[in-house]
């Protein structure tokens, strides 16, 4: 039986010849998306859909078509989509994830924010004289023996006053930092 015989007997509806173009093609239609692809489990889909297309729009097919090319040329047109397809889904993948960045960046903001306004009132609420080294040691970047000198106290002084100072900051902004340990 002939090509055109063939797609006399397919535009009609013929299953036997669907069959028969099916079982000649469906190898080389794979190959051709495979060729182009390098997946051959996509490349099946592919050529599956083709067949469904050559079904579907069989009534519509113009005399003298060529069977064997409509099949390649469809795989072919399809395979080439489909990476079209890949492309673009990979270049918008950037802007979605750029589109979720400033929920992450505000939440990062915001918990910063809460720790700043937290170590302000801890330090706020330390003994006045262990506010005042813990402060000249730490913003004003003294030596403790500067400090020293400077309050008319002894170095010891200077370091007990550091060390409960620092004692009282980390128990206070303990949850902060269990918090940030467990991300």
């Amino acid at each position: 039986m002939t090509d055109s015989d063939l797609l006399a007997r397919l535009r009609q509806g013929d299953h036997a010849a669907f069959d028969a173009i099916f079982r000649q093609w469906y190898e080389p239609v794979v190959r051709s998306a495979n060729r182009i692809l390098h997946e051959p489990g996509i490349a099946e889909e592919l050529a599956q859909d083709v067949f469904l297309e050559l079904w579907r729009r069989r009534e519509q097919l113009p005399d003298g078509s060529s069977i064997p090319g409509y099949l390649v040329q469809s795989a072919r047109n399809r395979a080439l989509n489909h990476l079209r397809h890949l492309q673009v889904q990979k270049k918008s993948q950037v802007y979605v994830e750029a589109l979720s960045e400033p929920a992450e960046h505000a939440d990062a903001d915001a918990e910063a924010r809460e720790l700043e306004v937290a170590i302000r009132e801890a330090i706020a609420a330390l003994p006045p004289r262990t506010r005042e080294v813990f402060l000249m040691s730490r913003e004003r970047n003294l030596k403790y023996s500067e400090i020293a000198e400077l309050l008319g106290v002894t170095v010891k002084a200077v370091e007990a006053n550091m060390t409960r100072a620092l004692r009282q900051l980390r128990e206070t902004l303990a949850p902060f930092t269990r918090h940030s340990r467990q991300r």
